[in-house]
């Protein structure tokens, strides 16, 4: 039987910096599609989600990450324009400079309320649902349609 095919896996964290309240650990994307993001990135294979958020965390911007949670999970097909990725976010905490590295051009540090940051993918609506998260320490919803 043919192997399925599936969409990407990627992972992002939301990072929030000691020393940094009410901001977070944004990067201003090096490659396409540019923008402003959550830092993250594609799963390599035999890796665990989490080993792969931390990875991409100390990759993008320098940080030694400590995953507190799980956000939710965001597979709207359209989310990617390069195809369809399903990405794992999650809440982190970190202290330290944040250095851009990596596919990182920069680092931004953001108030996740600012709607006039450059977001790229489908990263306000997971900033808005951080935001919920803030008020209410429930996950992202469910999304069905």
């Amino acid at each position: 039987m043919p192997r399925p095919e599936t969409p990407q896996v990627a992972v992002d964290v939301i990072i929030r910096l000691a020393g940094e309240p009410g901001r977070v650990v944004l990067i201003e994307r090096h490659n396409p599609p540019l923008g402003v993001a959550i830092p993250g990135g594609f799963v390599d294979v035999g890796e665990r989600l989490e080993a792969a958020a931390v990875r991409e965390a100390l990759e993008e911007t320098s940080l030694h990450v400590r995953l507190e949670c799980l956000l939710g999970l965001y597979s709207a097909p359209e989310r990617d324009a390069r195809g369809h990725t399903v990405s794992a976010v999650y809440i982190g905490s970190a202290t330290g400079e944040a250095r851009a590295a990596d596919d990182a051009k920069a680092i931004v540090m953001a108030d996740p309320e600012d709607s006039q940051l450059a977001l790229v993918f489908d990263h306000r609506l997971v900033l808005d649902d951080y935001l919920r998260w803030l008020k209410t320490a429930e996950p992202a919803p469910l999304r069905l349609g």
